[in-house]
């Protein structure tokens, strides 16, 4: 059993919370055992895997599933479980995967793109959203919160296993929406009602973030502006709300047609 957080494995874990580190490994940390069963489900291979001694009991499928998949399988301390982990009260278990890359679609008929949305629990939620609503590639804009930061990754539960995402330029963005028949740009004031709009597929979204809002690359690229409707003098929605009712109104609007 690991019992010293300066064991090498230890400081693996802790140097992938830098994102420096995660690119140059090309590897990040999940924590749960619902990450975990999602990336195994999804065939990642991970190169390490901690656990306490509870998750024996907890969690034993998952234990086995998991040394199949990697000898790296070690136990840990409650307490080097503590120090490694970023919840308050951590599940037990924690793994590195390598970054997922997932082809994306050619050309994508659904596409999210997140420009400058730069708190990460919204990021992870929009995430979440897309890949409920069936977004089949997804762009990270400049500006935009690293995918693998730990608040993306838990508030996505999964998704990174689950939808194609890049992080892109807008001139990459406007290469891979040519194709699109509208690209609607998410806007308080924008000047059709989402409701309104025709989501007929291929389509593409802009989600800004909620301070700044759209950049003007944004503006440019967009063919559309659309709007959701507030009452009681509410000025905006938060971004991951607004995206998810977007994403599910393009959904069920291409549903009917």
């Amino acid at each position: 059993m690991i019992t010293s957080s300066s064991n090498p494995k230890a400081k693996l874990v802790r140097a992938l919370a830098r994102k420096k580190e995660r690119y140059a490994a090309r590897q990040f940390v999940i924590e749960g055992v619902r990450l975990i069963d999602d990336a195994l489900n999804a065939r990642v291979a991970p190169t390490l895997v901690l656990h306490t001694a509870q998750i024996e009991d907890d969690a034993r499928a998952l234990l086995d599933r998991a040394r199949a998949a990697t000898p790296e399988v070690f136990a840990v301390s409650d307490a080097v479980m503590q120090d490694l982990t970023t919840t308050e009260t951590p599940q037990g278990i924690l793994a590195i995967v390598p970054f997922p890359d997932l082809p994306l679609p050619a050309p994508p008929q659904f596409v999210l793109i997140l420009d400058a949305v730069r708190d990460p629990g919204n990021v992870g939620t929009i995430l979440r959203s897309a890949r409920a609503a069936g977004v089949d590639a997804l762009f990270f804009a400049p500006g935009t919160a690293d995918p693998f930061n730990d608040k993306v990754v838990r508030a996505a539960m999964g998704a990174h296993f689950a939808i194609p995402f890049r992080a892109a330029s807008w001139q990459m963005l406007a290469d891979a929406t040519r194709h699109c028949a509208q690209i609607f740009l998410a806007d308080a004031r924008g000047d059709c009602v989402y409701t309104r709009a025709d989501w007929a597929r291929p389509v593409a979204l802009i989600v800004g973030g909620e301070a700044a809002g759209a950049s003007d690359d944004a503006r440019q690229l967009a063919t559309a502006r659309v709007a959701i409707p507030l009452r009681g003098g509410a000025e905006s929605l938060n971004a991951a709300m607004a995206a998810t009712l977007l994403l599910f109104e393009a959904t069920r609007n291409f549903s009917m047609q």
